[in-house]
């Protein structure tokens, strides 16, 4: 996953650690060593230090509550979690798929705001409650302080934070288009983007600071990540109401499985189609197995006149065929996650419709994207 290292699985969901976290890790163990040095004295080198990880790993672990909480809540809504993966801005759960109501979307997203919240109440009511002093109030101050601010953050209305999922929600439940939530929602979350993005500009050219710095990066984040969730927002939008069917290839390779191998060879591959690859179909038209023009090297040229397609075949399972009657966005979700470039179509008898190419999808996109003439 791009990088990322899994560490194994939490509630049964998979735990990945980008590479970057260790850096931040790092970074927040000595800043945060540095600081209890500084504030008590009295601390051995190594016991901040030791704090400091300490505490580094524990907000660590409030980011992680963080996405269990959206987790969560979507394996309730019979949503399946991919992954919980850490990396240098924090979190990410990643959803099999939307939730189907806005109010669902909604809960998912304000599930961990609320988490984060909830560790902030739980956390100072443990220093009032138990007069922590010393290092361990500093350190209850700084895990309640980031909980809050990790939910404050979040809870700004712009995609992809969770207030712009949020934001999403109520879009869509006003104009019962969850694609124009999505392209509302990014387009704030760009805007929030490039106010980060001049927030840290500005005293730098200015001022010559570098504080600001983190705005930056945290600006370019969200503009890249809004953009991209408007991009796939519109994709999503014109293949609603597409299936499988509509983008089936005219004229797919397609032969009957008692054609002979050198019927085969004279009709299909000799003939100028550029095929290598041919469904083959039984007398009903229903999808029994595929063959390759490579298949064909196996058998002695004198033996095709009298050598079937049926006897050379590959069998095909069901997991690699799509119904004829599924959305094309599902088709185009399972094209990517299986890294296919061609599905064969069926019917729901199993008849065989034709094969499904990624670059077809592409096409049709491109033709519902341009301006009909006038």
């Amino acid at each position: 996953m791009n990088g990322t290292i899994r560490v194994g699985n939490l509630f049964g969901i998979p735990f990945y650690i980008h590479p970057s976290w260790f850096l931040v890790l790092g970074l927040v163990t000595w800043s945060y060593s540095s600081g209890l040095a500084a504030q008590f004295p009295q601390l051995s080198a190594g016991l901040a230090l030791l704090l400091g990880l300490m505490t580094a790993l524990m907000l660590f672990a409030s980011v992680v509550a963080h996405e269990l909480g959206h987790s969560f809540v979507a394996i309730r809504q019979g949503i399946d979690v991919k992954s919980i993966t850490l990396f240098i801005f924090g979190g990410l759960a990643s959803l099999e798929k939307e939730s189907k109501t806005p109010g669902e979307a909604f809960w998912v997203a304000i599930a961990g705001p609320m988490v984060s919240l909830l560790l902030c109440g739980i956390v100072t009511a443990i220093g009032v409650t138990t007069t922590a002093s010393g290092p361990l109030a500093a350190i209850l101050g700084v895990l309640a302080s980031v909980n809050l601010a990790l939910a404050l953050f979040n809870l700004i209305p712009g995609l992809p934070l969770d207030g712009g999922n949020i934001l999403k929600a109520i879009v869509w439940k006003i104009t019962g288009n969850p694609y124009k939530g999505v392209t509302f929602a990014s387009r704030v979350g760009q805007i929030f983007g490039w106010v980060a993005i001049l927030s840290g500009i500005v005293p730098l050219l200015f001022f010559g600071r570098f504080g600001n710095f983190w705005n930056l990066l945290v600006g370019f984040f969200l503009l890249q990540n809004a953009g991209n969730a408007a991009q796939f927002a519109r994709v999503q939008e014109k293949l609603t109401g597409l299936t499988a069917e509509d983008a089936v290839t005219i004229d797919s390779p397609i032969v009957s499985a008692n054609l002979s191998l050198r019927e085969f060879a004279d009709e299909r591959v000799i003939s100028g189609q550029n095929w290598h690859r041919f469904l083959v179909t039984d007398d009903d038209g229903q999808l029994v197995g595929a063959i390759a023009v490579d298949n064909l090297r196996s058998i002695p040229t004198a033996m095709w006149s009298e050598t079937p397609v049926k006897q050379v075949m590959r069998p095909i399972t069901e997991s690699t065929t799509v119904q004829s009657d599924q959305p094309l966005l599902e088709v185009m979700q399972l094209l990517e996650q299986q890294k296919l470039s061609v599905l064969p179509v069926i019917r729901e008898n199993g008849v065989l419709v034709g094969i499904l190419e990624k670059t077809a999808i592409i096409q049709l996109l491109q033709s519902r994207t341009q301006p009909n003439p006038a």
